[in-house]
């Protein structure tokens, strides 16, 4: 396995690997960049790639649109995943705008609800995918019995559902 770490402030990166532990090394790669101008320049293929972009407030507008998940949904692989980490209803205006955005870009959406702080995880996939939460659950119990995690991994499976099922109030696609 292989691992880009895109992050756009240097100084988070030093203090990553001067308190964190945390090293570079043949198969994990930091690259200084804007999330949106790496993926748009990226050659793509990846397996999974995980969206958890924040300012001081919320997801950069840039990073939220239609365009940059289609350039996200162009870097996967035929059979990837995109996994972004959204504030939920409560504290983000912009949830339903971001849901139907993500529905437009992928084939299908799975939401995960997160209990704190409150977000969601969107999963997008560039095809359809029939799948249930109790599928899900057997999934998440056998990686977890394979790889002999001292924790139940099904244990972390809340509120999974298919985006189709979350009722919204309005919205629009968001766009440059």
């Amino acid at each position: 396995m292989t691992i880009d770490v895109v992050e756009l402030d240097q100084d988070v990166v030093n203090v990553a690997k001067e308190h964190c532990g945390f090293e570079e090394d043949a198969r994990m790669r930091v690259h200084v960049d804007d999330g949106r101008d790496f993926i748009e320049t990226s050659s793509g293929d990846y397996d999974i790639i995980l969206l958890d972009c924040f300012d001081a407030e919320s997801i950069p507008t840039h990073l939220a649109t239609l365009e940059f998940l289609n350039g996200v949904r162009n870097a996967l692989a035929p059979a990837g995943m995109v996994i972004a980490n959204i504030w939920g209803r409560s504290s983000n205006p912009l949830y339903a705008h971001m849901l139907l955005t993500y529905r437009t870009a992928f084939e299908d959406i799975y939401i995960f609800d997160v209990p704190l702080p409150g977000s969601k995880l969107f999963v997008g996939l560039p095809f359809k995918q029939i799948m249930t939460r109790d599928e899900v659950i057997r999934k998440a119990r056998e990686i977890s019995s394979r790889h002999g995690f001292d924790y139940d991994l099904s244990g972390a499976i809340a509120g999974f559902r298919n985006s189709d099922l979350e009722t919204l109030r309005g919205g629009r696609v968001l766009r440059d």
